[in-house]
């Protein structure tokens, strides 16, 4: 952020900094301003920010220091009046609301017939006694049931033809690539170059391209504080009347979604490692170092972002060094002037490593090592490198002090949108134990910035999102299905893979009974709600769409290709009508929008989607001869909008047990269009939506018979007593307000 964005931006988020303790005791409102206000002055200014090929962002830090330093005493010395005010505005805001507090807890792909049978069993004794004491209902999700997607539309109720967001990915119609569908981070535009240096003389662009606008901004709009944790699609954070934290698409360091480090002494041995169809060649989401022994001692570096203030000079460095026990049983890890020791199997807590630019810019980040070997081979681990909390490299949350106030109350945490390594555990590099820690301590912290928001609004929304359930179903299915191809075709299992879903479910359930006792005992003004943004299924079998349509003659080939390229590079577009891309879809190669396209638009383009409908529904697996696309939806069927034109022209329903291929989602192509999904990975959600349903619990009755996630933001805001927008597609559910029964207590 540049200075006068900061200076401009420093009043307005102090304020909002200051609401988060609207509605406790004078005293309490005090303390907590004291330090969110001591938390801000002592950001550092001058941070960089860094994304895909974007620039540091130098700005003056001691002119930033005294406005920061003022600001903080400007808060303290007007809160007794601002107070009032609040004070004021808050009665009137809450004058038509139906209820003072509404707290909604998202489980990330909880699976309804998961749920419905371990609380039949009796593991879920919490979640079984909220939908005694209100309701529950299964959820209707979104065309397609992908996470984006779905809660792109849970916060803006509407449908993706009005929030833009249809897939992890987008296809880019002028170049055929991919490209992240949330956000866009571009360079700063101007520079100025000094010597070997290129300074930025603006900042870079960082641009959210999710559209519609979340709910809980038209409550903030009328007076109604929201604090919102980790909620998907909510970066970069967007000012409201309250605090959030962002999720989904925050990059790391190095501006990807997750590059994970493997510091090992051997070489790439083919085989050793399973990435994709080519063995020990390119590995997706991380990469390999090889390193040397020395005696005992093993040197190394941690790779960062590239320095664009030297243009040219590569990627940021921190070297460490690694200290064998001569006993072999552990090892200190030496990085940044600090010592850390090292056991084999046990991750070290969060570490702080600080890359220096040049001309006093430094770049903070955090991560994680985990010893894995010391003999025959020395085996080394490193998360992906995390914007730091405390002084995060791009702006992570709202109020900016809002994600360092956390850090100093609770200690550093994940901030990676997808902080769960699963790439790490596809490729073997880690196994079961260590991806099942690195879930339960991102839900551990989690759970406090959650109750510590909890505890700070005792009127208005509180919305978090875990991704526990997601991650681990996604990881952890094969061990339902004993005849899984990832258990069949030599997966390696584990000890606490079987139990891992099973846990799962009883640890959330745990989490809803602590959550049910802070917000329901004692508060008859309150309402709980437990949801998923969309259920979970088996993934067996994935299905190369492009491949098909080669079958078909809808695609074909350049004559010399090779099959397994990436990015579609391998197609002859002049001969090819459709392509698939992403895990959402397929397109029609239309001429005037697809850089090469040779498909009319209009009625050509209309005929063509209906040819393939009729082809592709109803789809036999020829090795089990079970149906694996259950229906193929148009959309202009599915979508209206004025941004329906960046969908997909087809969404590909999949039946229960079958999903897109891995080489399909990134353009390749192979011989096949059916392959077995041997990965860890085996568990998924892009399936039919009407076969992948969410959960809905309330502490109150639903009279509505099938909610839908885009009634969930209309909901809220009339529970509060804000009129619903009329863009809105979801309706608010019909809840018997009279419902509740005395609270019951809670089964931690």
């Amino acid at each position: 952020m540049s200075y006068a964005e900061r200076v401009h931006s420093a009043p307005r988020r102090r304020d909002c900094a200051g609401q988060f303790a609207a509605g406790r005791s004078a005293h309490q409102g005090v303390v907590f301003l004291l330090v969110l206000g001591l938390v801000a002055a002592c950001v550092p200014p001058a941070e960089a920010y860094i994304g895909p090929g974007a620039g540091f962002a130098i700005t003056s830090s001691l002119l930033v220091i005294m406005w920061t330093m003022l600001a903080a005493a400007l808060t303290l010395l007007t809160w007794p009046l601002r107070w009032v005010i609040r004070t004021i505005r808050g009665r009137r805001a809450f004058a038509h609301a139906k209820i003072r507090r509404l707290v909604i807890l998202g489980l990330d792909g909880m699976e309804p017939s998961l749920a419905e049978r371990f609380m039949a069993e009796g593991r879920m004794p919490n979640l079984a006694r909220l939908k005694a004491r209100g309701s529950y209902r299964r959820l209707g999700t979104t065309t397609p049931p992908l996470s984006p997607v779905a809660w792109s539309t849970f916060l803006t109720g509407v449908n993706p033809g009005k929030h833009n967001i249809y897939d992890f990915l987008n296809a880019e119609r002028r170049t055929y690539l991919p490209s992240l569908s949330s956000v866009l981070i571009r360079p700063p535009t101007r520079t100025m170059k000094i010597g070997r240096y290129e300074i930025p003389l603006n900042g870079p662009e960082i641009r959210m391209l999710r559209k519609g606008k979340p709910f809980w901004r038209d409550l903030g709009e009328h007076g109604i504080f929201t604090a919102v944790i980790r909620v998907p699609i909510t970066f970069p954070p967007e000012p409201c009347r309250g605090v959030l934290l962002s999720a989904m698409c925050v990059p790391d360091l190095r501006g990807t979604q997750g590059m994970f480090s493997f510091y090992s002494t051997a070489g790439a041995e083919p085989g050793r490692y399973k990435t994709g169809t080519n063995g020990a060649g390119e590995r997706t989401g991380g990469e390999q170092v090889r390193v040397k022994r020395d005696g005992n001692v093993i040197r190394a570096a941690l790779i960062g972002p590239e320095n664009s203030l030297v243009p040219g000079s590569g990627s940021l460095r921190v070297p460490f060094v690694v200290r064998l026990a001569k006993d072999g049983a552990g090892a200190t890890l030496e990085v940044g002037g600090a010592k850390h020791p090292l056991q084999p199997g046990v991750y070290s807590d969060w570490i702080t490593v600080r890359f220096s630019a040049g001309l006093g810019v430094k770049v903070n980040g955090i991560c994680r090592f985990l010893l894995l070997a010391t003999q025959p081979e020395f085996e080394l681990y490193v998360t992906p490198i995390n914007l730091d909390p405390q002084k995060p490299a791009m702006p992570i949350a709202y109020p900016a002090a809002y994600s360092s106030y956390l850090a100093k109350r609770f200690g550093a945490y994940a901030t990676l949108g997808l902080a769960e390594d699963t790439w790490a555990l596809n490729e073997h590099l880690i196994d079961d134990a260590a991806f099942l820690e690195q879930c339960t301590s991102c839900d551990a912290e989690r759970e406090q910035q959650f109750f510590d928001a909890l505890d700070n609004t005792s009127r208005g929304l509180v919305v978090c999102v875990f991704d526990g359930t997601d991650r681990i179903q996604h990881m952890f299915w094969r061990y339902l299905e004993p005849d899984h191809p990832a258990r069949r075709n030599g997966t390696p299992s584990s000890a606490v893979g079987p139990k891992a879903i099973e846990d799962l479910y009883e640890r959330m359930d745990a989490l809803v009974g602590r959550t049910m006792e802070k917000v329901l005992t004692g508060d008859d003004q309150a309402m709980l709600m437990v949801i998923s943004d969309h259920g979970f299924g088996s993934f067996r079998r994935g299905i190369d769409l492009n491949a098909w349509l080669i079958e078909h003659g809808y695609m074909r080939l350049k004559p010399d290709a090779e099959r397994g390229t990436k990015y579609l590079a391998a197609v002859d577009w002049e001969q090819t009508r459709a392509y698939a891309l992403g895990l959402a879809g397929m397109f029609i190669n239309q001429k005037g929008r697809e850089a090469r396209g040779v498909v009319e638009p209009g009625a050509a383009t209309q005929q063509l989607k209906r040819e393939i409908v009729e082809k592709m529904t109803g789809m036999l697996d020829p090795q089990t001869n079970a149906v694996a696309v259950v229906r193929v939806h148009d959309r202009e069927d599915v979508y209206h909008g004025p941004y329906r034109d960046g969908a997909p022209d087809l969404i590909i329903g999949y039946n229960r047990g079958y999903r897109v291929a891995w080489d399909t989602a990134i353009g390749k192509v192979t011989p096949a269009v059916f392959h077995d999904n041997a990965r860890p990975w085996s568990g998924d959600h892009c399936i039919e939506p009407e076969l992948i349903p969410g959960v809905l619990f309330c502490s109150h009755k639903v009279l509505s018979e099938s909610p839908r996630l885009m009634d969930l933001a209309p909901t809220a805001l009339d529970l509060f007593g804000v009129p619903v927008p009329p863009n809105y597609d979801g309706r608010p559910l019909v809840i018997d307000m009279g419902s509740t029964a005395a609270a019951t207590g809670a089964t931690q």
